[in-house]
């Protein structure tokens, strides 16, 4: 890991622990009364008010959440998580309108409503990077996330707490959402991962070509993601994976000065670049199945200010020519946070919830898509607290707490209802489940579980 430091997940096992990218290490040592983050999922209440009138001296509570008043020390991860997922739900409801409790409509609605399995289509949207709550759904952070916060929660059901018990690298957690099940490759290796993808399931199960999974990949690191190495799948049934930076290189002929803003491979670890060959097939996508030219895509190119904007456009000229019924597309943008500049992080969370709007309305404007499409929006993790001595703030995700392992996800439109918060816990490896529930396919080798909500 070129010198970072070990992950500081100390109440986790040595199989559970890891961060920022790191193999899972044997260094477990447990502080006093601290607790597992199995006991993430427990039956117990935290009791909380919220009371923004008597903030700290630094606006942040023991857990960096501001405007929290907290009827004792949240000493365990259980407690922070459950605290997260109300402090989230409180600022929804106050700011968005939601209501708590709820379902979804349900794969039954999408079959009351008139649309067969065939029509149906999933698109998964990663905010990647991870953001922190005090720079997104608390208070002084919504203005960081209007096009979520206005638009896209009131018209979606939102999930409160999801929490990721793996390794927080980017491309190993990534990998674990798209085969429901925790990945254990390391994060930095050109590696594919070792269960199948819910894009393998998807193809094998309804016998779709391949032409109908895509996933639109940050970086040339995550050009294995879309088909495992698991020998009942693997090689010839997964998704086709697309490299936008990939794409601008073979364009560009490697000589692109004006693009260097674009080419950046990855935030984590600046001089891992893996080398990619096929430029000629790189091109041939870009001609033959997204019907640019080189010099329009160039031109247009130039035109983008990050690489994030670029998967858009690539996404965007995806649906408009191919239409796949499952996509996933991962941003990266936020993970800009690396290079320890806060006012580029902000500007990455600020983006990301325009680009995740921007894509809302091309599905909600796309024939192909409109009225038959379900969009998952989701982090892959978190990132460290200002308060934990073992992280780095915003700027990392290493430590491994209640933190960096507790996030949400929203979801939206087709048999979705709107302006609902769930607020119970689930986990990342429930995402595959879910899809699978949605178009009709069974992930048996997944770890997680349907969304009941979904059912």
């Amino acid at each position: 890991m070129g010198g970072q430091p070990k992950s500081k997940a100390s109440s986790l096992s040595s199989a559970e622990a890891g961060g920022c990218g790191e193999e899972p290490t044997e260094e477990t040592g447990s502080k006093p009364g601290s607790v597992g983050i199995l006991a993430l999922y427990g039956e117990e209440d935290v009791k909380m008010a919220h009371d923004s009138s008597s903030p700290s001296k630094t606006g942040r509570n023991s857990v960096g959440l501001p405007g929290l008043k907290l009827s004792g020390l949240a000493s365990s991860p259980r407690e922070l998580a459950r605290q997260l997922s109300f402090t989230r739900r409180e600022f929804l409801r106050r700011a968005a309108g939601v209501t708590l409790g709820g379902t979804l409509l349900g794969s039954g609605a999408l079959a009351r409503a008139g649309i067969p399995k065939k029509k149906r289509k999933v698109v998964v949207i990663t905010f990647g990077g991870g953001a922190r709550d005090q720079e997104t759904f608390a208070p002084e952070g919504q203005e960081n996330i209007p096009h979520l916060m206005r638009e896209l929660i009131p018209q979606s059901t939102f999930f409160t707490q999801v929490v990721n018990r793996g390794i927080l690298g980017h491309y190993v957690a990534t990998a674990s959402l798209a085969t429901g099940v925790y990945e254990t490759i390391n994060n930095f290796s050109s590696l594919p991962p070792e269960h199948p993808t819910v894009f393998e399931y998807f193809r094998k199960d309804l016998k779709r070509p391949s032409s109908d999974a895509w996933v639109v990949a940050p970086s040339n690191g995550f050009n294995r993601i879309g088909e495992s190495s698991h020998r009942s799948y693997g090689p010839g049934l997964g998704a086709r994976v697309i490299l936008p930076k990939h794409l601008l290189t073979a364009a560009t002929s490697g000589a692109g000065a004006d693009y260097e803003h674009l080419l950046r491979d990855n935030y984590e670890t600046p001089f891992y670049t893996p080398e990619l060959g096929g430029n000629e097939f790189a091109l041939h996508q870009l001609e033959m199945l997204l019907k640019l030219s080189v010099d329009d895509f160039k031109k247009h190119a130039r035109t983008l200010s990050s690489p994030d904007e670029l998967s858009v456009y690539i996404a965007r000229q995806l649906m408009r020519q191919l239409a796949p019924s499952l996509l996933w597309i991962t941003m990266h943008d936020i993970d800009i946070a690396h290079a320890g500049a806060y006012s580029l992080y902000i500007d990455g969370i600020r983006r990301t919830d325009r680009l995740c709007a921007d894509l809302w309305k091309t599905i909600q404007s796309e024939p192909e898509y409109a009225g038959n499409t379900t969009v998952f929006i989701l982090p892959d993790f978190g990132r460290d607290s200002d308060d934990d001595s073992g992280g780095n703030g915003f700027q990392h995700h290493r430590t491994g707490d209640a933190l960096s392992r507790t996030t949400w996800m929203m979801v939206l439109g087709a048999g979705v209802r709107e302006g609902v918060v769930i607020d119970r816990a689930l986990e990342s490896t429930d995402l595959v489940p879910s899809i699978g529930s949605l178009l009709g396919f069974s992930p048996s080798l997944a770890q997680g579980k349907p969304l009941v909500e979904l059912a």
